[in-house]
């Protein structure tokens, strides 16, 4: 059995005195062999871990930049099945960490310990649900670490201490923190994000990544100074959307750097802001 390469991947950011960079794209997006393309080109540019998404027809946590690239890739045909095929074409070539980011009916549908299996053996590292309650995700945490796999949780601005205690002790790999309420994209980071972020280390050793809302490199920063890793989504889809693939990836590296300086209180950043 293969072991997940997520732990590895934070503990080098962290030993670089950096943040993680966590990239993630819409499998399928623009289309199937840019995809590929895009996930090589996300390796080359520094992503430590890569979430790879799974494109659903009610993406209702998501914001208007990945339901348009849910959208089309599934006008383009890509399913789960086409998610996986894409991981093990990436993995033949890459070693960095993938977390299939998906919502549950994708997996009821195909088969939840199916689905587990065939992930373990396209080299898919972990697996975040993001619409599965942990009440009601016994089953499908189970299946997926049987097979070696990480099992990412959501903690809200809006969980209560004994909630975030319980997401925090159920994750592996690492905990993600939403930034704040409502949405992926672009808008402020909720104001109780470092309560959150404490709360959250009170109750595991695990990396804590930060997402949604991170809307341009300034709060990326930001995020970086108190997070173990940053996710970075709507800003990289609206920039391939809108200028093309290279600039996609050049939003990538200038975030990677970006990070880094964080780090170490060094300002100045080359990107031009996008959303994230």
């Amino acid at each position: 059995m293969r072991p997940s390469g997520i732990p590895a991947a934070f503990a080098r950011a962290s030993a670089e005195g950096r943040a993680a960079l966590l990239p993630f794209l819409t499998a399928g997006f623009p289309d199937r062999h840019t995809s590929l393309e895009l996930l090589e080109g996300m390796a080359e540019a520094g992503a430590d871990v890569i979430e790879l998404g799974v494109p659903f027809s009610d993406p209702v946590a998501d914001g208007p930049t990945i339901q348009r690239a849910s959208a089309r890739a599934l006008a383009g045909g890509m399913n789960l099945e086409g998610v996986l095929e894409l991981a093990a074409a990436f993995r033949r070539r890459h070693d960095t960490p993938i977390l299939l980011f998906t919502y549950v009916n994708p997996l009821l549908r195909r088969g939840v310990e199916r689905t587990a299996a065939d992930a373990a053996a396209a080299g898919v590292d972990g697996v975040l649900v993001c619409d599965l309650p942990h009440e009601e995700d016994p089953v499908v945490r189970e299946a997926f670490r049987g097979e070696g796999l990480d099992y990412v949780t959501l903690v809200a601005p809006t969980s209560s201490p004994s909630r975030v205690a319980v997401l925090a002790r159920a994750a592996t790999g690492f905990v993600y923190l939403i930034a704040r309420t409502g949405v992926t994209g672009a808008g402020a980071g909720d104001a109780r994000l470092e309560q959150q972020m404490a709360e959250v280390r009170r109750h595991t050793p695990l990396p804590v990544a930060v997402g949604f809302g991170i809307a341009d490199p300034a709060s990326a920063r930001r995020a970086a100074a108190t997070a173990d890793g940053v996710v970075v989504g709507s800003a990289f889809l609206a920039c391939v959307e809108s200028d093309g693939p290279a600039a996609g990836l050049g939003l990538l590296r200038d975030l990677r750097v970006a990070l880094a300086r964080a780090e170490s209180g060094l300002a100045g950043l080359t990107t031009s802001g996008s959303a994230v």
